[in-house]
């Protein structure tokens, strides 16, 4: 398998986005192959300018994949729906603060508070670009090698990869999470936050907390083996016991 970068939660931090990439392209060089694990929008102050630079290197012909994550999900439906609730989880509302929604319609210049619904979305509709759009719109739940699985959240364990849902690859959490058997593939995935990219065996965590104020740390994947890029290079990641919550 060729050397794969793998990028966690960004969560809006436009900064710390392009301080990783910094640091793959000083590892692997201008065409190294990431795959963003998706999330990449809410909770930080620049989700709008995140998706502008992935979009806009996707239309340069990066060798880049952006996966879709739950988050990502809610301006989809959004946009497409009106809704602020999405159908894979009703029970959350997407201007709730632990989801942070607001923030992300405030980068595109759209204040939610003291607003009816119905012109939050024609403002929001008004306010996204079309090439965000279409970004989003057409963003995979997977990508998936030889060895490796790549998605946002993790996978339902002891299901085929061709018969996983989109539910599953960018909701699940516990029944994933706690689960050690061997799944054919090493997954790697974001979605629940640690203090650190962490390798628990059959999964490799790479939300490292970005969302929460923490680094954006890269994940590499060659042959056979898993680092963690840092400022001062890469640093093997092994696997161990890691205690994750949402």
């Amino acid at each position: 398998m060729p050397t794969i970068y793998a990028l966690g939660d960004i969560h809006g931090h436009l900064a710390q986005l392009e301080t990783a990439l910094a640091w793959i392209e000083g590892d692997g060089g201008p065409n190294a192959q990431i795959v963003f694990l998706g999330d990449y929008i809410d909770r930080g102050p620049d989700s709008r300018a995140v998706i502008e630079l992935l979009s806009q290197g996707l239309a340069e012909g990066r060798n880049w994949t952006c996966l879709k994550g739950n988050h990502d999900g809610y301006l989809i439906d959004f946009l497409a729906n009106g809704r602020a609730e999405s159908l894979l989880r009703p029970d959350l509302h997407w201007f709730d603060k632990p989801l942070g929604g607001a923030a992300t319609l405030k980068s595109y210049g759209v204040e939610v508070e003291g607003k009816p619904i119905s012109g939050v979305v024609e403002e929001t509709r008004g306010a996204v670009p079309e090439a965000h759009k279409v970004f989003l719109d057409a963003l995979p739940c997977s990508y998936e090698t030889e060895t490796h699985f790549f998605c946002h959240a993790g996978i339902r364990p002891g299901v085929a990869f061709l018969d996983q849902v989109e539910l599953d690859l960018t909701w699940i959490r516990n029944e994933f999470l706690n689960d050690t058997r061997d799944h054919g593939k090493l997954i790697v995935h974001g979605h629940t936050a640690v203090n650190f990219p962490a390798h628990a065996g059959n999964r490799v965590n790479l939300d490292g907390g970005t969302g929460f104020g923490r680094p954006l740390y890269p994940g590499v994947f060659e042959d056979g083996q898993v680092w963690v890029l840092t400022e001062a290079g890469r640093e093997r990641l092994e696997p161990k016991a890691a205690k994750e919550s949402a």
